[in-house]
């Protein structure tokens, strides 16, 4: 049986705006741009999350459904909305985001997708944290761990949550717990732990938790550090038209990478600097392409051809 990639987040349509001119409606979420891209990739993919019974919500899981990935584990509540964000996108096509979201009493229920063992999840960002949604999100992540699969920590701490970074300390533990691959970028870790330094960010706060760490840096260097292994990636240089899902497909990248490098879980603490270089290269390709077109995701042309290269 092929090995899946499951993922547990928000859905939201992102509206981008380019000199306060709206150009696209996008829908994205920041597990979600990374299974997008990953089910374009021909990868057997599931992704548990909620949206409304409304326009914005139907063009989701159509969406969903015409690049390969399955609605059956997204509950569509009854009352309440679907959330839209708006990206305002500057001179260096980073974005700025407002938020609007109507969300009922109750969230995600939902039944959970078979695991097996080396299936590879990814969770992060608030939604991961949320106590609202925080029992359901941790059973999910307890089960997928008890049956074996590889757990992928994308934290993608934002700023408007910098206030309640140390109540949400003990459940970022957790999750580093859960976690075979913690990934943040330098801001993400400043956010939460008031750090950006790489090297200081893993031994202090990390590697205790989860012995592989991967840290971006926009386009700077990408760190990775895992146990004895310190190693710095160049970003090259392209030019952007929106960076909104460069983070989501760099960990779709590094998905990938595992995938197609045939590692399992007993294989991560036995890594080899080459395996590294191979699956980081995937998550550079993803992120970079992402960073080109005005989607959130890679596009199918580029999936189409990486498959085959």
């Amino acid at each position: 049986m092929a090995r899946k990639v499951i993922g547990i987040g928000e859905t939201i349509l992102d509206i981008l705006f380019k000199n306060n001119q709206p150009t696209a409606a996008v829908p994205g979420g920041s597990v979600f741009n990374g299974i997008i891209s990953l089910g374009r990739m021909g990868v057997n993919v599931d992704f548990i999350s909620e949206t409304g019974n409304d326009k914005v919500g139907n063009i989701i899981l159509d969406f969903m459904k015409e690049n390969g990935v399955g609605t059956s584990y997204v509950n569509v509540f009854p009352e309440g909305k679907s959330p839209v964000s708006l990206a305002f996108l500057n001179e260096k096509n980073e974005p700025e985001y407002l938020f609007y979201k109507d969300y009922p009493s109750q969230r995600l229920d939902v039944s959970y997708p078979e695991i097996s063992s080396d299936d590879i999840v990814m969770f992060g960002s608030y939604f991961a944290l949320n106590p609202v949604l925080r029992s359901k999100v941790s059973d999910f992540l307890s089960y997928a761990r008890d049956n074996g699969a590889i757990l992928y920590y994308d934290v993608n701490f934002r700023s408007t949550h910098i206030s309640d970074a140390i109540k949400l300390n003990a459940t970022i533990i957790e999750n580093m717990e859960l976690a075979d691959i913690v990934r943040g970028s330098t801001e993400d870790f400043k956010n939460m732990f008031g750090i950006a330094q790489p090297d200081k960010v893993y031994k202090d706060k990390v590697k205790f938790y989860c012995p592989r760490m991967i840290c971006t840096d926009g386009s700077g260097t990408v760190a990775l550090r895992a146990g004895e292994l310190n190693k710095d990636y160049p970003v090259k240089p392209i030019e952007t038209v929106s960076t909104v899902g460069a983070g989501d497909n760099f960990n779709a990248g590094i998905i990938y990478g595992l995938l197609k490098n045939r590692i399992r879980r007993a294989d991560l603490t036995e890594l080899t600097e080459r395996d590294w270089d191979s699956i980081m290269q995937c998550g550079l390709d993803f992120s970079a392409e992402a960073c080109r077109n005005i989607g959130n995701s890679i596009s199918p042309e580029f999936a189409k051809a990486y498959r085959n290269n």
